[in-house]
């Protein structure tokens, strides 16, 4: 039963279905969200309390919390295996929107049992550089991120294509993110870049970063992303892309398997079991 005199874990929205199985795991008290976000109303609860919420639409109570230093649970859709109909992971990150800072020598065993479920996961490793004669794929940040990061998505791609210029003749091939439908089996980004021989993926911080890089394509990010160890970041360089070492890259892969769950884990708390234990957050 959950604490309403001294919670241990605050939550938003008590009617999220995702949520709800979180809350059940945590035993997480559901509260309104201007005790947290309101610039005119103190917080009842003492900042050392975490609030769990999800999506970016939160972006208030997010920057309300790194304000005031209160921790927080962000929940989002998975790093990988969600490319099939149904939505099966969601990560879960400390005081962060995305995890960038990368635990060496993970253990492989969630990422193997991400392959049972969705075999087509499984790394293949740096694509044979002669097959990747073909455009960059940009890929645009959605509205979501645009109003978290204060970007204005139009200027961004103008502003990214007149870089882009400086440095590669290459034909640029404009991606948005569209609906999920449109993203994922034959229309993920990945089907893409094998379609197209796709020479490199640029992105704001979006997950086609990850998708392409697991196939083998090198991407190049703008802003914070759990791809930040492996990732490109100076587009002078597009030309003459960095590749990660295969083994680090199956590192990222076995930590962020580590870094997302299933609604069953959260009902059962072994998600956030497993977060705090193992410490899985930046620091």
């Amino acid at each position: 039963m959950t604490d309403i005199i001294n919670p241990k874990m605050l939550m938003l929205d008590g009617t999220d279905e995702i949520l709800k199985h979180w809350q059940v795991g945590t035993n997480a008290l559901v509260i309104d969200r201007k005790d947290i976000s309101s610039k005119l109303h103190e917080s009842p609860w003492p900042k050392d309390i975490p609030v769990t919420f999800r999506s970016m639409t939160k972006r208030k109570e997010i920057w309300k919390c790194w304000e005031t230093g209160r921790p927080f649970y962000y929940v989002d859709n998975g790093y990988m295996g969600n490319l099939m109909k149904k939505k099966i992971w969601y990560r879960v990150v400390k005081n962060n929107i995305q995890h960038t800072q990368i635990r060496e020598n993970m253990p492989p065993d969630r990422f193997n049992l991400l392959l049972q479920r969705a075999p087509y996961m499984s790394y293949v490793g740096r694509k044979n550089p002669a097959d990747q004669n073909g455009p960059i794929l940009l890929v645009t940040p959605s509205e979501k991120p645009c109003q978290f990061y204060k970007v204005d998505r139009d200027k961004w791609v103008k502003d990214t294509i007149t870089e882009l210029r400086k440095y590669t003749n290459r034909e640029i091939v404009v991606r948005d993110k569209g609906l999920r439908p449109d993203r994922i089996k034959e229309h993920s980004v990945a089907a893409q870049c094998f379609k197209q021989s796709i020479h490199a993926v640029v992105t704001y911080q979006s997950m086609a970063a990850l998708e392409a890089m697991h196939y083998g394509i090198p991407a190049f990010t703008m802003a914070p992303c759990c791809v930040d160890s492996v990732a490109n970041k100076d587009i002078a360089n597009i030309e003459k892309p960095f590749y990660p070492e295969a083994g680090v890259f199956q590192n990222l892969l076995n930590y962020l398997a580590y870094c997302q769950y299933t609604v069953q884990e959260f009902h059962a708390g072994h998600a956030y079991k497993i977060i705090e234990e193992m410490e899985l957050y930046d620091k």
